[in-house]
């Protein structure tokens, strides 16, 4: 058992090896299901979702709290979803919401500019110069995105286990490499592993409810204690919220205690959820 994500470029047909892996592998396959479940969970419209997701920071580089909120709710829903494995993602940031589990398989998928055109005046039957321009134009969204947000190259393949360039090596080819690794021991479930899913997930879900009060706090979860730092003068001073808090996180199924911390924890390993915040 194990949980692939794959990282794709826009007419990359990273969605076609997502789908034939899944199917390869008897795994499920999840992209925009993830942002319907969130809409869902959180009672937020899709198209709104949406645009906060996909919608790069202002000119003026801030990270509203609104945003925030949003990319809370879906990291919540996709650790959520994947906490019973077996599932091929390839929906936004996987690479980066499931960076600190460590069966993950991290995949980037990649085309050559040349085909990229060719799908694009396929599906659109435009002139191949706006092929280009409408793909370089996309490619610039999405790099500059994951690096304002999270402070990474989506480029950069550092972040990943295998990238696999589409093009002497087709689609079918890709599925059959990626499923020979996906099956190696150190893409597979352990009691470890799992039990990092799920305090990761209450992690997520912790932060939920935080910014729903509209705090920005660090979350770390260990052996069914959630331990708050960077707590902010809200949650030092006010005993009558902070009591609130601590109660509302104590009902949490899997949390047995709650522990605030007036210092940033020393442990960065997944406490902060998302990386350029202004709080």
């Amino acid at each position: 058992m194990s949980i692939i994500t794959i990282s794709r470029g826009s007419f990359s047909r990273g969605k076609e090896v997502a789908e034939k892996l899944a199917a390869k592998l008897g795994y499920e396959c999840v992209s925009r299901e993830i942002l319907l479940e969130a809409s869902e969970e959180f009672d937020i419209p899709e198209m709104r979702l949406t645009k906060a997701l996909h919608d790069s920071p202002s000119i003026f580089n801030k990270f509203n709290q609104g945003k925030l909120r949003y990319m809370t709710y879906y990291k919540y829903a996709l650790l959520k979803h994947i906490q019973n494995d077996n599932v091929v993602y390839h929906g936004l940031a996987g690479h980066y919401f499931l960076k600190d589990i460590p069966h993950v398989f991290k995949v980037r998928i990649l085309a050559n500019i040349e085909d990229r055109v060719k799908e694009v005046i396929n599906r659109d039957g435009i002139p191949e110069n706006q092929a280009i321009d409408t793909i370089k134009k996309d490619d610039v969204e999405r790099r500059k995105w994951g690096m304002q947000l999270y402070g990474i190259d989506t480029w950069d393949s550092r972040l990943y286990d295998m990238v696999i360039n589409i093009h002497k090596l087709q689609v079918d080819d890709a599925v059959n490499i990626l499923y020979q690794a996906a099956n190696k021991p150190v893409f597979q479930t352990t009691e470890e592993s799992k039990r990092k899913v799920n305090e990761i997930t209450l992690e997520a879900k912790i932060y939920s409810i935080m910014i729903d009060y509209s705090l920005v706090v660090e979350v770390r979860v260990r052996n069914k204690e959630a331990f708050l730092s960077n707590v902010g003068d809200v949650l030092k001073n006010d005993e009558v919220i902070r009591s609130r808090i601590e109660n509302i996180v104590n009902q949490i199924e899997g949390i047995d205690k709650v522990t605030f911390l007036d210092k940033t924890s020393t442990d960065q390993g997944h406490v902060n959820p998302f990386y350029n915040i202004e709080s």
